[in-house]
């Protein structure tokens, strides 16, 4: 059984919260062995988030992790850290920028004893700059970077998503650092640092929204549920609920058009081209509401799949657990979790075809779950040791 690309990985982790776990699930879902350092006792805040009364988003950002537990703010946990580094190829962190550094951790320090190493580290403005040793959280970065102004209604106050995305983005960008930085490390073996700010990570997908300020001075504002001059392109009312239709290129339009019985509109001049639609997007959406309002979801849908033209159902869990495509395809999967019993949750991603990634073991239930596992077989500390460690506060 393969066990993923990266099996022959280790990853250690000190990140908290999300960016620097969310990094290493990623790589733990490619077969690396991450190894998760957490504060005694407490451990990562992440135990505790989520909505409902059960906080289960740990089962799936601490999946395929062990847990050890350390005390990094007292000079025998940093110790024992760094013989745990001397053994990783990877070292996750995302705490405010020097603080490694003030632990006696910092790149330059262990790239001198272990020059193998990458080391990736997510902040809020990144390593450099004047706002480095501000603290930083996912919402701060999509606010610099341009997400949180262009997100939400026009005559309303900024909006969100409903999920940490310049965390996440953040994380991805540097799974994606640490994944290049192991091919060259393959050529060279030579480590390095991936310096990866979640300002400058939502700056990365903000598409034209720089050089059209530099070239027309046009200053993208919120727009609700569309993209302004992109139409047509929105979630439209049926009799029994929300679909949503994208049939924003001239060839699409037309078949749209034909589909609602009104051929004669794909080459009316007000929508027949991109620019034409775009500046009559409001009519255009009401034009399309008023046709969807009189059909069914599935009458929608049967319509769209005859003239082949993108479009579908705005889901929620229930509709994914429910739906064919998720099942055939196996996105979401059930994992026997060690507080919960089985658990449905998001497979891993992307899909490797000769190097599959995959959940190999649960979240740790417990803070230090595998300090035995670990700092003994690892590193070849008696039970002795440990319990002289674990009533010292140092694990």
């Amino acid at each position: 059984m393969n066990n993923g690309a990266l099996q022959d990985i280790r990853v250690v982790e000190l990140g908290q919260l999300l960016a620097g776990p969310f990094c290493g699930q990623l790589l733990g879902d490619m077969g690396a062995d991450v190894i998760k350092v957490e504060p005694p006792v407490t451990g990562d805040p992440m135990r505790d988030w989520g909505q409902g009364s059960e906080k289960v988003q740990w089962e799936v950002i601490a999946r395929n992790k062990r847990s050890v537990s350390a005390n990094l703010r007292v000079p025998e946990g940093q110790a024992l850290v760094r013989r745990l580094i001397a053994h990783a190829d990877v070292l996750i962190e995302n705490f405010k920028p020097g603080t490694l550094e003030k632990w006696g951790m910092g790149p330059d320090v262990l790239l001198a004893e272990f020059p193998h190493l990458i080391i990736a580290r997510m902040s809020g403005y990144g390593q450099t700059g004047p706002y480095s040793d501000r603290a930083g959280f996912g919402g701060i970065g999509e606010a610099m970077g341009g997400w949180r102004y262009i997100v939400g209604e026009p005559d309303r106050p900024p909006s969100r998503m409903g999920v940490s995305i310049g965390d996440t983005l953040t994380a991805t960008y540097g799974c994606m650092g640490v994944l290049a930085a192991l091919h060259v490390k393959e050529k060279t073996g030579q480590g390095q640092v991936i310096d990866t700010a979640l300002y400058e990570s939502v700056l990365q997908v903000m598409e034209g929204l720089v050089p059209e300020y530099d070239r027309m001075g046009l200053i993208r504002e919120r727009s609700g549920s569309i993209l302004k001059g992109i139409a047509p392109s929105n979630v439209y009312a049926c009799k029994d609920g929300e679909f949503m239709i994208g049939a924003n290129k001239d060839s699409l339009w037309k078949r749209l058009a034909e589909a609602m019985g009104r051929p004669e509109l794909g080459d009316d001049p007000r929508y027949a081209t991109h620019l034409a639609r775009g500046e009559n997007q409001t009519e255009l959406d009401a034009l399309i509401d008023a046709w969807t309002r009189t059909l069914t979801m599935d009458e929608v849908d049967a319509l769209m799949i005859e003239y082949s033209i993108p479009a579908g159902r705005v889901y929620r869990a229930p509709d994914m657990l429910a739906d064919p495509h998720f099942q055939a395809r196996e996105a979401i999967i059930e994992v026997e979790t060690e507080r919960f019993g089985p658990l449905k949750m998001q497979s891993t991603f992307p899909r490797f075809s000769a190097t599959p990634g995959g959940v190999r073991r649960p979240a740790p239930s417990v803070v230090g779950q595998h300090n035995a596992e670990i700092y003994g077989a690892l590193l070849g500390l008696g039970q002795a040791e440990l319990d002289d460690l674990a009533a010292r506060g140092v694990i």
